[in-house]
């Protein structure tokens, strides 16, 4: 005979099945091996279930590749996309891509000024697109599972054409991030940044839609990178009202010679990672009622 379960067992698992479940995701990874590391243990503590890699990356090889697969052995651990990286200081993988500026992609800046005037060279952003999921696909073996962009590039005009339709040739079943937060307008527009990407993701899930192509509900995890920045008591606002299978955006890593001459974002990668890997980081996830995916 089996026994029923008990009214406390039945409400464990109701409150169970209440959690949201999120994505929290750590871009960047393939940018310099301190990052790299840094990721790879949050992975194998259980601390963040996704990362994104950026193949095009001057120091990313297979074997990063093979030591971030080897952490889903048995069981998937975590989720492994492709970090579309299309801005200076890094170089397309494409030989005709254009335009450059020294041999490598235009600042973001410019980029995105490129792309509202619709300046960029359409048949170009697709092969390089195409480029750097197919380095993906050799890299890993595998599709990437969702594709997101370095500093977001992927939303812009023309670059979003590119990328759904890079989708649809090659990781049709993949999905990408859309990078619209939920919330109140007041909210939403005292973080200028936060606010365009709002925008931006709007047009882009409507040709997401359009194409097929799948995209988180909602997204989270923009703040501005300054010193003075205390991650660990933002955190917890960008758990606020997320559906589940939403995105929060993270950066955590150690810092190396690369990475400071690749990147600006440096200290802050080593206290989000403080955080993620600290006694208080579960008990904040628990009491938001979020789980990882």
């Amino acid at each position: 005979m089996i026994d029923e379960p008990s009214a406390e067992q039945g409400e464990i698992a109701a409150a169970a099945q209440e959690r949201r479940q999120i994505w929290l995701c750590a871009d960047d990874y393939g940018i310099s091996a301190a990052v790299n590391a840094a990721i790879r243990d949050l992975v194998s503590r259980g601390r963040i279930n996704a990362t994104s890699v950026m193949v095009a990356a001057p120091s990313f090889h297979r074997s990063e590749a093979v030591s971030l697969s080897l952490l889903n052995a048995g069981a998937q651990r975590v989720a492994i996309g492709l970090h579309l990286t299309l801005t200076a200081p890094f170089r397309p993988l494409s030989k005709g891509y254009r335009p450059l500026h020294d041999g490598a992609f235009l600042s973001l800046g410019n980029t995105l000024i490129y792309a509202l005037a619709r300046q960029l060279k359409p048949a170009a952003l697709r092969e390089e697109a195409a480029n750097q999921l197919r380095m993906f696909i050799h890299t890993f073996g595998r599709a990437p599972d969702f594709i997101d962009g370095h500093r977001h590039v992927h939303l812009f005009p023309q670059v979003r054409e590119a990328v759904l339709d890079a989708i649809n040739e090659l990781a049709p079943g993949a999905w990408v991030r859309q990078c619209g937060r939920i919330g109140s307008f007041a909210r939403r527009i005292r973080n200028r940044k936060g606010f365009l990407l709002d925008i931006l993701s709007r047009r882009f899930r409507e040709h997401a839609a359009a194409l097929g192509v799948r995209t988180n509900p909602a997204f989270a995890g923009v703040y501005d990178f300054h010193d003075e920045a205390n991650f660990a008591a933002l955190f917890p606002q960008f758990l606020d009202q997320l559906p589940s299978g939403s995105v929060v955006m993270c950066h955590p890593g150690f810092v190396d010679a690369e990475l400071r001459r690749l990147d600006p974002l440096t200290n802050l990668r080593e206290r989000e990672y403080a955080f993620f890997a600290g006694e208080a980081f579960p008990g904040v996830l628990a009491s938001h009622g979020v789980v990882l995916a």
